[in-house]
């Protein structure tokens, strides 16, 4: 008897310390993101984390949202104190280059997603913001053709995500100069929400009695957009271009048959590419430190195969 329990016990003790090697052999990669103002940054945590989840046989993670520059570098400061061989970071303030530079200079991999930092040695995952611009220009002309008045919601804004618009903005405008130089685009400043899309395009609908298009890079701005047209019962808007990758948004173009609706793809699914690449580079694989991903039109010609019953984030 006591041999018997001497084995089981033999055995409980390998398992145990069977589990505690393979745990340890874990990578640790830390998740950084923005506490949620909008759609698509609750969709950049929930993906970040989703694919985290499904890497659980390489890798122990930690995710933390944040209000500011100053509460993320805590954030990452707790990071490094854990033992995070790997950072995936999504900041939109200024303020987070010196932190996460000296997280680099410790010899932590850190990949940025979306945002640009001043950081030597930072990865960077990206979507394509002037192919926004360009790819929504392009349906928006193939919809319409070179003439026309096409009302333009940017988004004003400041710090790192401030260039990003810009990029965005200023490519539309460009190939649109190029491509349609008679076409005449009007700007009005907006927000990314769908409350501001429906009070400021009710607005810019009594102010136009004619509008052809609307160029909008967002998709929840889109909706709300949409709405105002509809109370309003206008019929001269031909197109409604969007973007990020909402599904709520991917639903009403697949069922609205009367406006050409499309959103310039720039999908908080990005964020899973910046999880495997800070797992590839710890593994010592060749990783090319910027990977810009293209921007995809999604219409109804092919939004069943971006929508996804299963997320109900964004």
């Amino acid at each position: 008897m006591k041999k018997i329990l001497a084995v089981v016990l033999a055995l409980a003790l390998c398992m145990a310390l069977c589990a505690v090697g393979s745990a340890a052999d874990k990578y640790k990669v830390g998740i950084l993101a923005p506490a949620v103002t909008h759609g698509w940054v609750a969709g950049v945590a929930y993906n970040a984390e989703q694919e985290c989840l499904a890497l659980a046989d390489e890798v122990d993670y930690k995710l933390y949202t944040s209000n500011n520059a100053e509460e993320m570098t805590t954030q990452l400061d707790d990071l490094m104190t854990w033992g995070a061989q790997a950072i995936v970071a999504f900041p939109q303030w200024e303020g987070m280059e010196v932190p996460i530079q000296n997280a680099i200079d410790s010899g932590i991999t850190v990949v940025n997603f979306d945002i640009v930092i001043d950081a030597d040695g930072v990865y960077r995952v990206t979507g394509d913001n002037e192919g926004m611009g360009v790819e929504s220009a392009k349906y928006i002309v193939e919809k319409i053709g070179t003439t026309g008045t096409v009302v333009a919601l940017p988004v004003p804004t400041s710090g790192s995500v401030s260039e990003v618009l810009k990029l965005s903005k200023a490519s539309m405008y460009d190939t649109i100069k190029e491509i349609a130089p008679e076409m005449n685009v009007i700007e009005y400043a907006t927000a990314f929400t769908r409350e501001d899309g429906l009070k400021d395009f009710t607005d810019i609908l009594a102010a136009n009695k004619q509008i052809d298009a609307v160029y909008s890079l967002d998709d929840e701005t889109s909706i709300g957009v949409l709405q105002a047209i509809e109370d309003a019962g206008r019929t001269d808007i031909k197109v409604i271009t969007g973007g990020g990758g909402c599904q709520e948004y991917f639903k009403i173009i697949k069922e609205h048959e009367d406006i050409n609706i499309c959103s310039a793809l720039y999908s908080p699914l990005m964020v899973r590419e910046a999880v495997d690449m800070a797992v590839s580079v710890l593994k010592g694989e060749k990783v090319d430190p910027v990977l810009v991903i293209p921007t995809t039109i999604v219409d109804r010609s092919n939004v069943d195969e971006y929508i996804d019953p299963n997320n109900t984030v964004y």
